[in-house]
C-alpha cells in the first residue's frame, strides 16, 4: 500500500524508474528512427553548437541539474572538510586508476579479443579514443546521476568542482604518458564552457532560488513543494537527451553497426568496473550511501564532450579517434542508468559514517 508513494520522493521518476529499461531503449530507437527519417531535424539541432558543445542538450542537462541544485546547502559545504574519506576516494580512482584500466582493459580486447575484425593501426585509434574519454571524469551528468541516487548535493557539488580543477593539470600528462603522443592541448573553450554551463550557472541559480523560496515561502515548501514538483523534470530530460544523442549518430551507428558493438563491449566493462571498485571502496571506507554512490556515479562517468573536442582537434571529426568518444557518448546514458538502478537498490548495504 505505500510501495507506490515510496518510490516518488526515493528518485523522483515512479513510473519511469519500473520500466526503466523499456524507455531507454524505445528512446534510442526513435532517436535513430528520427535520424533517418526526419534528418533535417537533427542536422538543425546539430548546428546549435559552441565549443563542441551541443546547446540543445546543454539545456536538457540544466533542467535535469537545477532542481538538484536546490536541495544545496551551500553554509554547509563546509562541513565536506570533516568528513574527506569520499573526496579521496573520487581523486584516487579517477586520476590513479580510470585512465589506466581503460587503456589495460581496450589494448586487450582492440588488439587481442577482437584482432580477427579489427586490424592494428585501427585498433591503435580506438585505443587512444577510449583513452581520451577515460582520463576525463565527468562534470554535467554526474549530477543527474547524483539526483537519481539521492545523493548528497552539496558533496556532489564538491566532488565536481576539485575534478575539473584536477583536469587542467592531470589530463594531458595522462593521455600523453598512455598514448605516447605529444602536443596535447585542452580546448579550453569547451572545457570552460562546460564548467559555467554545468556547475557555475546552476549553482547560482540554485543559491538564488533557494534564497528567495526560502524567504518568501519558508523552507517546508522548499523542501516538500517546489523541489519534488521540479524534479519531475529529471526523466523528460532524461529521456529527450537519449533520443538527441541516438538522433544525431543516427547514420554513424547504421554505417558501422559492428565497430560500434565492437568499441562499446570494453567501454562498457569498464564502466561497470570503475562503478564497482568504487561502491567497494566506498564502502570499505564506511562511507554513507548519499556519499558513496555518487563518487562510484562519477568513476563510471565520462566527460565527454571534452573527450569529443579533443579527437576532433587532433585527429579529425571523421577519425576513428573520434568515433571510439562518439561510442563513448552512445553508451552513457543507457549505462550509467543501469547503474543508478543497481545504486538505489543495494541502498541498504550502507550505513552513516
Amino acid at each position: 500500500m505505500t510501495d507506490k508513494p515510496a518510490a516518488i520522493p526515493d528518485t523522483g521518476i515512479g513510473f519511469f524508474d519500473r520500466f526503466l529499461t523499456v524507455w531507454v531503449i524505445a528512446c534510442m530507437g526513435l532517436g535513430i528512427v528520427i535520424g533517418v527519417a526526419v534528418p533535417a531535424v537533427p542536422s538543425f539541432l546539430g548546428k546549435l553548437q559552441y565549443a563542441n558543445v551541443s546547446i540543445p542538450i546543454a539545456v536538457l542537462i540544466w533542467v535535469m541539474i537545477y532542481p538538484m541544485m536546490l536541495k544545496v546547502d551551500f553554509a554547509a559545504i563546509k562541513n565536506v572538510g570533516r568528513n574527506p574519506k569520499g573526496l579521496f576516494l573520487t581523486w584516487i580512482i579517477n586520476w590513479l586508476v580510470k585512465p589506466f584500466t581503460m587503456f589495460a582493459l581496450t589494448s586487450l580486447f582492440f588488439y587481442v579479443v577482437f584482432s580477427p575484425w579489427i586490424a592494428h593501426d585501427l585498433a591503435r585509434d580506438y585505443v587512444a579514443g577510449a583513452v581520451l574519454l577515460g582520463a576525463a571524469p565527468c562534470t554535467a551528468m554526474v549530477f543527474v546521476w547524483s539526483h537519481l541516487t539521492k545523493g548528497d548535493p552539496g558533496y556532489t557539488v564538491v566532488q565536481v568542482a576539485t575534478n575539473d580543477l584536477i583536469i587542467l593539470v592531470a589530463y594531458t600528462p595522462i593521455v600523453a604518458l598512455l598514448l605516447g603522443i605529444g602536443g596535447i592541448r585542452i580546448p579550453w573553450a569547451t572545457l570552460i564552457l562546460s564548467v559555467v554551463l554545468f556547475v557555475v550557472i546552476p549553482i547560482v541559480a540554485g543559491v538564488i532560488t533557494r534564497r528567495a523560496v526560502i524567504r518568501r515561502r519558508g523552507d517546508a515548501y522548499l523542501k516538500n513543494v517546489l523541489i519534488p514538483r521540479l524534479s519531475k523534470a529529471t526523466p523528460i530530460g532524461l529521456l529527450l537527451t537519449l533520443v538527441l544523442i541516438f538522433a544525431f549518430q543516427a547514420h554513424v551507428i547504421l554505417a558501422n553497426p559492428l565497430h560500434i558493438v565492437l568499441i562499446a563491449v570494453p567501454l562498457v566493462i569498464q564502466t561497470g568496473l570503475m562503478f564497482t571498485i568504487t561502491y567497494g571502496g566506498g564502502k570499505l571506507l564506511r562511507l554513507p550511501h548519499d556519499i558513496a554512490a555518487p563518487a562510484a556515479m562519477i568513476g563510471g562517468s565520462n566527460f565527454f564532450e571534452l573527450s569529443v573536442a579533443v579527437a576532433v582537434a587532433l585527429f579529425g571529426a571523421n577519425s576513428p579517434v573520434a568515433l571510439a568518444t562518439t561510442v563513448g557518448v552512445l553508451v552513457e546514458v543507457p549505462v550509467m542508468l543501469g547503474l543508478v538502478n543497481i545504486a538505489n537498490r543495494t541502498a541498504g548495504w550502507f550505513g552513516p559514517v
